[in-house]
């Protein structure tokens, strides 16, 4: 290596050591600005992103919205072809009327057993008196017994068609009722109310299970992820109060709440021994905003925009002015 490419090596080294020195003389002088009582972390504005996906294959006969439309909670958003599951509902429905109708024929024979029943008893009970006074003979009041307990096992045989029948009633109305949810799965919903962020699929395309066809970005579910060392970490409690400083709307102070303070620390070493080195462990924070604001400035926080989240250690200290809420 020829000694121009190391002196271009070494002004190269030098330009990114100067550049962390100075971002971290910048981070150390914010926090030395904060007033006792909070915390601060760089970081990026963040959405809670929810695909809109098929539950059952298909071909996409039509997809609405456009990226950056918005959309309300639970509107149908596209639609799925569905010609093969109507038809084979209407085949299922006349399965169902002709299961009825044989539910009928059983009951209708139920009632002419009982009535063959009620005749073979009656007849019977007639050849008993006259054999008892010796005017016919004890064959034929067996053959009356016979009959009667034909009538009987004919009763039963019909009320197990009934029962057969009713079961097959239910099977073809429970097939119905699957294609009735299956059609309905045809029709693409908005799981959440938001704004379209991808646009993954055209009509036409034959899309399977679960296929994606868009990503919304819920604009009422945004935060920041910071980091903070041990001992401010500690401090820290879910629903802290909190504010976020973007980049971009500089003097626009938004208010938020600590969400979430990991439980495990990052940056952990292999073993933590010395001071210096329990120092260096940090832990993450979620800094969600405030839904009320974002959904009176809908067009203003986007995703991904940088800025500062502050955090509040102190119950009982006093924002600064430059973080105080307007109306507060």
């Amino acid at each position: 290596m020829n000694r121009s490419s190391l002196k271009r090596i070494s002004i190269f080294a030098l330009f990114v050591l100067c550049t962390a020195a100075g971002g971290f003389y910048l981070y150390q002088q914010r926090q030395n600005a904060l007033p006792p009582g909070f915390a601060s972390g760089n970081g990026r504005l963040e959405a809670t992103e929810v695909d809109v996906a098929t539950k059952i294959a298909g071909r996409l006969a039509e997809l609405g919205p456009r990226e950056g439309d918005s959309v309300e909670a639970d509107a149908v958003v596209g639609r799925l072809d569905a010609d093969d599951l109507r038809a084979q509902l209407r085949a299922a429905e006349a399965q169902v009327i002709q299961a009825q109708k044989a539910v009928d024929e059983s009951r209708a024979g139920v009632r002419k057993s009982r009535s063959d029943v009620s005749l073979a008893g009656k007849t019977l009970k007639r050849s008993e008196e006259l054999v008892g006074k010796g005017f016919i003979s004890r064959n034929k009041l067996d053959t009356d017994q016979t009959g009667m307990e034909g009538a009987m096992a004919g009763m039963a045989q019909a009320q197990s068609r009934v029962a057969e029948a009713d079961a097959a009633v239910a099977v073809a109305q429970a097939k119905v009722d699957s294609l009735k949810a299956t059609l309905n799965d045809t029709s693409l919903k908005a799981p959440i109310a938001g704004r379209v962020l991808y646009r993954l699929a055209e009509p036409g395309e034959v899309l399977a299970a679960g296929g994606k066809a868009l990503t919304l970005v819920d604009l009422s579910d945004m935060y920041m992820t910071i980091y903070l060392p041990t001992e401010k970490a500690g401090q820290v409690a879910v629903n802290s109060e909190a504010r976020i400083v973007l980049d971009a709307l500089a003097g626009q102070v938004i208010p938020a709440k600590v969400s979430f303070v990991a439980a495990k620390a990052q940056f952990t070493p292999r073993e933590v021994e010395t001071r210096t080195e329990r120092e260096k462990l940090m832990f993450r924070l979620k800094v969600k905003a405030d839904p009320a604001w974002l959904a009176a400035h809908r067009d203003l926080a986007k995703g991904g925009m940088p800025g500062v989240a502050y955090v509040k250690l102190d119950a009982n200290a006093t924002w600064p002015a430059n973080l105080q809420i307007e109306g507060k």
